[in-house]
């Protein structure tokens, strides 16, 4: 506005003049020629727009026409390689078989032997051992003898010198007993300390001056939780196998079963038709015999093509049950009750009682003179039923319970104590107290209300989610399996058909465990683990208590299994982008790894696997934001295997093809029971 104004009436600048008066000519002048250098610069930005665009539009036709052209590639290779691949495949049924033949073998072994031990796989064995056991009163004059001196030598022949009490330690590898008997009665000794052990009790005084004997069995078993029922919502709750495998292994069961007869009934008419002509021709029965003799090799090739088809589906069916997560989520849990897929039982059970002292021998001249109890040792109650006599409230407080934590179990948090119920055959927490562990001692103290059955508990999942892991290449039919969480690092060799703890280590220190060097098959070793609290093997319910990466089944069991094929030859580990793309999808970053001894800073490269499509990403592990987009000048395929061939050297895919099936199969299986695609 003020620049029309000067136009006009003039301006008047710093010396005073005035300025020139602009024209009205001149003024549109102006006008004219800025409205034109505005339409030249919008015409000259809407060319370049559109020469961008047009650019934007050829890059993107050209992606396409070259992101169609890998397709149409891959549709024509499909079937190849989808053929290939289950040829690769058949290792899994192959090692089932081989499985089975060794089941099969251990069997007869223990057959021939008839050294009368039952077979724990068969329950009526177990059922008739024990209860022979039982019945078995037949013993010689020795034994009656020793267990004569057994019972003459009661409690009063091993009492301390200094409190005149009696106690007695006896220990094998699978159970330790802790008898106390008080024998003086003093109420000054109310500390019992077992020797050359931590283990003991902090008693009342009233026990102190009652006639009992304290005893801690403690089995490093535990024979207790399975005694607990089973109920519908426990059972609801446990992995089951998907009614679409059912379906698929049904199929194939009636495609063999009505192959198996059609393929009998037309070797029967091809064997008839050569018995015509042995009759009509007997010059040729040397080519008869040996067209017969084809015709019946021909026929076990062909029974045995099937049930290797049907063993591959059992055998699938099983792997996808073992990654199946569970729908429901029990809820019948009472207060105080432990949930048992929440929580593991660790270290045993420590059988906790109190009883009554039976009658002591009396020296009487040269005899000595005892008396037998018919009905055996009784429990002392504690506290008592009936309280009547009793002033105050406070009588009967908790004994204090010291033990000693099994060596071989690894608590990586303060564990918890728990109670058996007996009536509700479960364990629960209440009537516990003042529970304190000192884990440099390996020493745990609490109060216990009433005795009984006594375990210690830890969350079940106190290593899930995974921070990483690494699958790596150790040489032939070997491999190095790492599983990082926030507490430990653990590494699992696996070899053919056995796996091996190679090391701890908790807080950057070695542990050393009496599972490390040990072969073990895969099953044994992943319950050996459990036992010792190194849980890293998700259940079907563990989803319901760990955040996790929820991937697909069917494309997680894909990726497994190709991954078990590949890793004779390559290093697989975790990827930060797994977390990123959807449940469809699975990243790993792979390494090509020939030698034994690990590669430092190895080049890895990045695969996304949907299941039926593999193929290497532009990102790496350090980009700043994900992206699906294919690696320059690479092809996807329809699997793992024929990905990596097309950038793998000669001797890596030789090493692939002469795994061995065993080997192949143990690394599927443990990985399959890791869940690390899912659980990292």
């Amino acid at each position: 506005m003020i620049f029309m104004l000067s136009l006009f009436f003039g301006t008047t600048n710093k010396s005073g003049r005035k300025k020139k008066k602009v024209t009205k000519a001149e003024r549109l002048k102006q006008l004219q020629e800025e409205e034109e250098r505005r339409q030249k610069e919008e015409e000259e930005a809407r060319v370049k727009y559109e020469k961008e665009e047009m650019e934007r539009l050829e890059l993107e036709r050209i992606e396409k026409e070259k992101w169609n052209q890998l397709e149409s590639k891959d549709l024509e290779r499909r079937n190849e390689e989808l053929e290939e691949l289950s040829l690769l495949e058949r290792c899994f049924p192959e090692a089932e078989k081989l499985k089975q033949d060794t089941r099969l073998l251990s069997q007869w072994k223990h057959y021939i032997q008839c050294d009368g031990s039952p077979d724990p796989s068969i329950a009526p064995e177990i059922n008739t051992f024990i209860s022979l056991w039982k019945e078995e009163t037949n013993e010689t004059f020795e034994e009656v003898i020793a267990k004569s001196k057994l019972v003459l030598n009661q409690a009063s022949t091993l009492a301390d010198l200094d409190s005149g009490n009696m106690e007695k330690v006896i220990q094998d590898e699978n159970v330790t007993l802790y008898v106390w008997a008080n024998l003086k009665k003093n109420p000054r000794y109310k500390s019992v300390r077992f020797s050359e052990t931590q283990t003991g009790f902090e008693i009342p005084r009233i026990l102190a001056t009652s006639d009992i004997a304290l005893r801690l069995l403690h089995t490093h078993y535990d024979h207790v939780t399975p005694l607990r029922p089973i109920s519908t919502s426990f059972q609801g709750h446990t992995t089951r196998i998907p009614q679409f495998v059912k379906d698929e292994v049904k199929s194939v069961e009636a495609a063999i079963s009505k192959e198996l007869p059609e393929e009998s009934k037309q070797l029967e008419n091809e064997s008839n038709s050569v018995h015509e002509e042995e009759e009509t021709k007997c010059e040729e029965q040397g080519d008869i015999e040996v067209q017969t003799s084809f015709v019946q090799e021909e026929s076990d090739a062909t029974k045995c093509e099937l049930e290797m088809k049907l063993l591959s589906e059992t055998v699938l069916s099983a792997q996808l049950l073992l990654i199946e997560n569970a729908t429901e989520k029990p809820t019948f849990f009472e207060d105080n009750e432990v949930d048992l897929c929440q929580f593991t039982t660790l270290g045993g059970v420590y059988h906790l009682d109190i009883l009554e002292l039976p009658p002591q021998y009396k020296p009487m001249k040269s005899w000595m003179i005892v008396e037998i109890l018919k009905e055996g040792l009784q429990k002392y109650i504690y506290p008592p039923e009936t309280t009547e006599d009793v002033e105050t409230e406070n009588a009967f407080p908790p004994i204090e319970v010291t033990l000693e934590v099994q060596e071989n179990v690894i608590f990586f948090e303060d564990p918890m104590v728990a109670r058996w119920d007996a009536e509700g055959k479960h364990w629960q927490t209440d009537g516990i107290s003042n529970v304190s562990y000192k884990s440099e001692e390996r020493l745990i103290t609490f109060s216990l209300e009433t005795f009984g059955p006594v375990t210690l508990i830890q969350d079940t999942h106190v290593n899930m989610p995974f921070q990483s892991w690494e699958l790596r290449p150790l040489g032939v039919n070997k491999v190095l399996l790492t599983v990082t969480t926030v507490f430990t690092e653990v590494q699992i060799q696996i070899k053919e058909d056995l796996c091996m703890l190679a090391s701890i280590k908790l807080s950057d220190k070695k542990h050393s465990s009496t599972l490390e060097g040990k072969w073990m098959t895969p099953i044994s070793f992943i319950f050996a683990l459990k036992e010792t609290g190194l849980n890293i093997f998700p259940s079907g319910h563990s989803h319901f208590y760990v955040i996790i990466n929820y991937k697909d089944p069917l494309v997680e069991l894909k990726a497994y299994r190709q991954l078990a094929l590949l890793s004779s030859a390559f290093a697989f580990g975790w990827s930060k982008w797994n977390a990123v793309c959807t449940s469809k999808k699975v990243i790993v970053k792979l390494s090509e790894h020939l030698t034994e001894e690990p590669i430092q800073n190895p080049n890895w490269t990045l695969l996304m696997f949907s299941g039926n499509r593999a193929q290497r990403l532009k990102i790496n592990e350090n980009s700043e934001t994900f992206s699906e987009a294919l690696k320059e000048e690479t092809e996807f395929h329809s699997t793992l295997y024929h990905m990596v061939k097309d950038f793998a050297s000669k001797e890596a895919m030789e090493k692939i093809r002469s795994s061995n099936c065993q080997f192949i199969d143990s690394v599927c299986y443990m990985l399959l029971s890791t869940r690390l695609l899912s659980y990292s």
